[in-house]
Parts: C-alpha cells; sequence; structure tokens
C-alpha cells in the first residue's frame, strides 16, 4: 500500500480490503491495526480543529475559553479529577471549541460518519487514516519514555498529567510541532460505543495536516467515490452501525429513523 496518498476504491469489496489490509501484526500474529480513523463527507476537508473556525484570535482565546468552561461547567460536568486534559476531553464531547480532533479505532464508525449525511451524496468521502503508533516516534524524550513506561500507544489524561500538567507544559518539550493521541475518560456511552480517542497538537496554532504532509509514511486516504456512498450506508446500516448505536438514546434514535425512513 502506498501511504500518504489517496486510495480511491470502487467497490465495498475493495473497500475493506484498503482499510483492513494493514492491521496484520507480525510481533504478536494477530490482526491489531495501529491505525485510527476519521471519517468525512467531503474529501476535500483538511484536518482543521474547531478552536481554528472561533475567528483569528484563537491561540489567544483558548485558555479563556476553558477557564471559563471549567468554571461554569463543574457542577455539570465534573471528570474524574481535575486534569486539564480530563477538562479538555469533557469540553470537546460537549461542543466546545477545542484544538482536540474526534478518531476513532473502527473503520466502520468512520464509515458512519463518512455517509451519515444524506444530503452530501453528491460529494465524495473520505476516511483519514493514520498509524497512532509510529506517531510516537516524533515526541519528545520525555513523553515517549512514559508511554514506554507504561507500555501503551497512547496517553490518558492520568498518564499526561504528571509529565505535562498544563497546555504550556505540554507545547515547551521542543520547538518542532508534534502530534499527542489522547484516549478520553469514559464519559458516557457514545465515547464507548465510537470507540473514540482525540489527537491534539503541541501547538494551538500547528494543522495536522501539514504535520502529516512531512511525514507521508503516517498515513494515507480513503476516498469514497459519491456513487458509491448509497452502498457503503445500506451495509452499514445492516451491521448495526447506525446513530442508534452510536449515539444512545432518544436522540440518536430519531436520527436514525429519520435517516433510514428518508427516501428520494
Amino acid at each position: 500500500m502506498e501511504l500518504g496518498k489517496d486510495i480511491v476504491v470502487d467497490s465495498w469489496i475493495e473497500l475493506q480490503k484498503v482499510l483492513f489490509d494493514h492491521t496484520w501484526d507480525e510481533n504478536i500474529q494477530r490482526f491489531r491495526s495501529s491505525y485510527v480513523y476519521r471519517g468525512t463527507w467531503n474529501k476535500s476537508f483538511d484536518l482543521s480543529t474547531s478552536i481554528m473556525r472561533i475567528g483569528s484570535q484563537y491561540d489567544k482565546l483558548e485558555p479563556h475559553l476553558l477557564r471559563n468552561f471549567r468554571k461554569y461547567a463543574y457542577d455539570n460536568a465534573n471528570p474524574t479529577g481535575d486534569s486539564i486534559w480530563n477538562w479538555l476531553a469533557v469540553a470537546q464531547h460537549h461542543g466546545l471549541p477545542t484544538r482536540l480532533l474526534d478518531w476513532t479505532y473502527s473503520p466502520y464508525v468512520a464509515l458512519h460518519f463518512a455517509t451519515a449525511d444524506l444530503t452530501k451524496y453528491d460529494h465524495d468521502g473520505c476516511v483519514v487514516c493514520i498509524n497512532y503508533v509510529k506517531t510516537s516516534d516524533y515526541l519528545p524524550v520525555p513523553l515517549k519514555r512514559v508511554l514506554e513506561e507504561e507500555g501503551s500507544n497512547v496517553f490518558t489524561p492520568e498518564v499526561l498529567e504528571p509529565i505535562a500538567p498544563s497546555l504550556k507544559a505540554l507545547k515547551s518539550f521542543k520547538e518542532e510541532e508534534f502530534v499527542v493521541f489522547l484516549e478520553p475518560p469514559s464519559l458516557d456511552a457514545r465515547i464507548v460505543h465510537q470507540y473514540a480517542l482525540f489527537s491534539m497538537m503541541s501547538d494551538v496554532k500547528a494543522e495536522l495536516s501539514k504535520w502529516l504532509k512531512q511525514h507521508p509514511d503516517l498515513y494515507f486516504r480513503v476516498i469514497i467515490p459519491a456513487k458509491l456512498k448509497w452502498e457503503v450506508r445500506d451495509k452499514l446500516d445492516q451491521a448495526n452501525i447506525t446513530e442508534r448505536v452510536l449515539f444512545p438514546g432518544l436522540s440518536g434514535l430519531s436520527q436514525w429513523l429519520k435517516r433510514h425512513y428518508t427516501h428520494s
């Protein structure tokens, strides 16, 4: 497979092959993917974060957003512990503009988000696939050492907090930009069912898309042609990859039923 490239698929069968043929782990002789996935309905979308879209001063406003979120949300969304990383995950989960991007360990969940919006079926969709295990090669030595000692490939708030207790501390490790993958606490069933994790750049102004282009061996994109979206959507529904499952509760149920019964 050619990494750092766009792979256009022509069928459901080819889509499965492209998404799963990199999952064999020779060391343990099992199928264990070292990739995470992010689905979008438009292949032209980059990997900009929600905080980048609030205006030109977003980098200066980030600490104010988080400080006020913590102040006003404390009674309603008190995370386990008072780590900034727990609070950042809670904020992202509830729609606050942050430097985090949502990813999933499941290629099928990513496919859901690439095909969930029926009004966008005239656009080619995309699943971005990143080798999150290899991204740790570019971490600063102290962070890399912590992961090695933990025997993990990603951080949790509890693991990251002692070595980097703040956003400034994270950035201070080295001048060059780097990406951190962070598993959030199980805030609710949505996080669990979506098999979710976050990416986070060391600098709020850093763009993951640009960083990946400097490291093309770490990623590839699977392009889902518009003409294939209906087939992918119907087969995901048959596999029970739906809003009813991924967004547990009445809202997810309503979203699923509305989409399921929509017809031309």
